[in-house]
Order: C-alpha cells, then structure tokens, then sequence
C-alpha cells in the first residue's frame, strides 16, 4: 500500500462534516489554518523561485515544524485511551493533542504535499539517551548522502543530526524502505510496521468520506 499525499489538505464536505460532530467546530478552524499554511508555503516556494532549493526547502520545513509543534502534547493514552495510537494528521490537529509519533507523521505528509520527496524525508525512532525514553522524529536529508536535519516537537530548532548528541537513533522508514541504524541499504519494507499499515488504513478511510 502506498502513502497517500496529493490533495492531503482538499477536505471534502463530508470530511468537514465528521470532523466537527466528533470535536467541534474549532477543529474546522484548525484544518482550515493548516491548508492556509501549506498553501502560504506553496506560494512562498514558487515566489522565491531564484533562492537555492535548499533554502526554500529549509524555510519550509522550518515554518511547517513550527505549525505542528503548537498543538498540545498529550499522551496517547490519556488522549486515546490506549498505550500506543499513530494518529492521522487530521486526527492529531482536529483534536489538538499529539505525541511524538503524530508530530513526526503530520509534518512527514505535510512536507510532502510540498512536492518534497519521501526519499529525503525518514520518521526515525530514537532513544533519548539521557533516560532512554522511546521518541520519534522527522529526518530530512538534502541529499541521500547527507547529514539529515532533525523536526523534533522537543525543539523548534532545526538542527543536523549530528548536533542532536542527545539522540540515539533506532531505526527509520518513509512510504517504502525502512532501515536500521547501522545500515547503508534499506533493510526491509515499511509496510512490515503494523502502526503505519493502520495509519494509512486511516487516511484511506478519511479521503473517502
């Protein structure tokens, strides 16, 4: 099953409908704040047609990082009731709480309704080192080669992977490959994560409605 991106932010009626008998209309409000986002940053991409890529591209993650980390952290389960939930985008923002596993999926499809494309971005599970707590985080690498920077709800600073010393890095994945730190060649298929499969199931569902 591929990910879904095209279109991520072109909300049907029905969807609009769903979302606010289950949170209200505020969180009508919060979608629509995110589709004038990810529009603004199309615009600004195109306006600044001149700059090097990779400038605009880090002006947009940056501004698209800051976007997400507003919402509110809660955990998942004093937010869903259980132990470990991967919330859709649309589910994290309309219901304004999120952890570090829906902070990291909404920012990895939103950057890639951008046009950014998923072999330069990786959700990456991390240990933080200090307590060894499970994290995740969004990498993105300018090119395949390169130090990736990291879109942490932790920080708002975009920092290379290698100034994040207090991160011991796990494993990662995009829509297809997933690796294992240590590893050059992707390792396996994302589609063995079980909590990617459902999350996709998820978003499938949504653009249905």
């Amino acid at each position: 099953m591929g990910a879904l991106g095209a279109g991520l932010v072109d909300f049907s009626p029905g969807l609009l409908t769903y979302v606010k008998t289950k949170w209200g209309g505020g969180a009508i409000d919060r979608l629509q704040s995110w589709r004038e986002r990810e529009l603004e940053v199309i615009k600004s991409r195109a306006d600044d047609a001149k700059k090097p890529e990779s400038a605009v591209a880090m002006e947009s993650l940056a501004y698209l990082n800051k976007f997400w980390n507003r919402i509110p952290y809660i955990s998942d389960y004093r937010h869903w009731g259980v132990e470990d939930y991967w919330a859709t985008p649309i589910e994290a923002l309309a219901s304004n709480g999120a952890d570090c596993e829906d902070y990291s999926i909404a920012k990895y499809f939103s950057i890639k309704e951008l046009g950014i494309k998923p072999e330069n971005l990786r959700i990456t599970y991390v240990l933080v080192r200090a307590t060894k707590q499970a994290h995740m985080v969004l990498a993105y690498y300018p090119t395949p080669d390169a130090d990736p920077y990291i879109l942490d709800n932790l920080t708002g600073r975009l920092l290379p992977a290698s100034e994040r010393d207090d991160l011991e890095p796990v494993y990662s994945f995009n829509d297809d490959e997933l690796w294992v730190t240590g590893q050059t060649q992707a390792s396996s298929k994302s589609s063995k994560i079980r909590s990617w499969n459902d999350l996709l199931e998820k978003m499938a569902a949504e653009k249905r409605l």
